[in-house]
């Protein structure tokens, strides 16, 4: 319905003709008669009020009339006044258009107080992070001597890595471990921000100031946030992997990139040694046990002899003697076996050598990493125009929203502004009532 038919039915009516008149009978504000008033359009809504407020009256033809004055017949259907499908279509993009003109001051601070916060934000607030990078390639297993020692401890149900164990297995098992994060903690390295000389695990945590806590629960934020700081991918079709360490200063991430290196080989190191020592232990009992089995054989063969010294004509007598020099043959070899092997393993287990076998060193970046604060800014940009549009559109609902929802809305703000004071404590709620 046009602004100037309503205007003149309610003149007609009622005698009503000032735009204050007309809001209070509608129940609504003087700006939203106004706003009807400029876009020459009535919301549908008020339409039906008002047609429901002349069938209460008795007089719904004459209203009829009116609003159709002859020439819209579209807009009557047999169940109500208006066909649905051609209101809808007085909400268009020119009334969309038109609350946008009309709230851009509103759009417009939002979007730019948004995008000034995040550009604050970004230049002052955010920690720039350097990061240090390394390449490596694992060495794990040792040399070819190792390798037999670990085929020979196998068929005795021990297990010994040897270099044919995967270099995926080391490190994606081994380098964000809490064990080697643990080991870290303990290091001391030097920074700036905190001075020299301070264990990894002050630095993480609560820098120069002094502990709030246990040193347990230190131990499990700064574990956390160094495995966060580490950043380990692996090519499986070179087998190089690629060791990235980000902190909050250039030297730190080098340093710390250098010690993760170091503790990575000094792990595997251990564990192999381990394993070494494991071998040498069963070695040498299973040596022990073997001699003592070897020289009861050869006893046993000796005293045979001496009590048959004519073998000849006798076959059960060869047979026998057949089966005691095979059992010392045999005991022979594995007791010879097992002496060539402990040798080996007592080489292989004071012998040095790198299990981490580094590419390219860890080095000092020279620029911090790029954080993408100009996307940053334009994603809050946007947000703000977001923010902007809702307020615009929420604004305009008010200004054409009937008193009753008016109402609702203060009470429901009453009720959310007495829900929140519940939680503030009650000497800032004097402050603020």
């Amino acid at each position: 319905m046009k602004f100037n038919e309503l205007k003149e039915i309610l003149k007609r009516k009622y005698g009503i003709d000032h735009l204050a008149d007309i809001a209070r009978e509608l129940g609504v504000s003087p700006q939203a008669v106004s706003n009807w008033k400029s876009r020459d359009s009535v919301p549908y809504k008020y339409v039906i009020r008002l047609r429901k407020k002349n069938e209460i009256e008795s007089d719904d033809n004459i209203f009829r009339e009116n609003l159709n004055d002859g020439n819209d017949d579209q807009l009557i259907s047999s169940k109500g006044l208006f066909n649905h499908d051609i209101v809808d279509n007085n909400i268009n993009l020119i009334d969309l258009l038109i609350i946008i003109i009309k709230n851009f001051q509103i759009i417009l601070i939002s979007t730019v107080l948004l995008s000034l916060l995040s550009s604050i934000y970004v230049s002052y607030f955010i920690q720039p992070v350097f990061v240090s990078t390394a390449k490596m390639l694992s060495a794990y297993g040792g040399t070819s001597n190792l390798s037999q020692a670990a085929g020979l401890a196998s068929q005795f149900g021990l297990n010994l890595p040897n270099n044919s164990s995967e270099p995926r297995w080391v490190y994606t098992q081994i380098i964000k471990s809490r064990t080697i994060a643990k080991s870290m903690l303990l290091r001391k390295f030097d920074t700036k921000k905190f001075g020299q000389n301070k264990s990894l695990l002050q630095i993480l945590t609560y820098g120069n100031g002094k502990p709030g806590v246990s040193i347990d629960t230190l131990e499990i934020y700064a574990v956390n946030s160094l495995i966060g700081m580490i950043d380990f991918k692996e090519d499986i079709s070179t087998g190089i992997n690629t060791l990235n360490i980000s902190t909050f200063e250039p030297k730190l991430s080098a340093d710390i990139a250098s010690a993760l290196i170091e503790e990575l080989d000094a792990h595997q190191r251990a564990y192999n040694n381990s394993k070494i020592s494991q071998t040498r232990e069963f070695v040498e009992e299973r040596i022990i046990e073997v001699e003592k089995e070897l020289n009861a054989s050869e006893e046993e063969l000796k005293n045979f002899r001496d009590q048959n010294r004519r073998l000849e004509n006798s076959p059960a007598l060869l047979l026998e003697q057949q089966r005691l020099l095979r059992e010392v043959s045999v005991l022979t070899g594995v007791f010879t076996t097992l002496k060539q092997q402990l040798e080996m393993t007592k080489i292989e287990e004071v012998k040095e050598s790198d299990y981490v076998i580094i590419l390219d060193p860890p080095e000092i970046p020279l620029q911090p990493k790029d954080q993408k604060k100009m996307k940053k800014i334009v994603l809050t940009s946007i947000a703000g125009i977001g923010i902007g549009l809702f307020l615009a559109f929420f604004r305009e609902y008010l200004s054409n929203s009937p008193k009753e929802d008016l109402d609702k809305l203060r009470a429901i703000k009453s009720i959310l502004i007495k829900n929140i004071l519940i939680f503030i404590p009650f000497r800032i709620k004097e402050k603020l009532l």
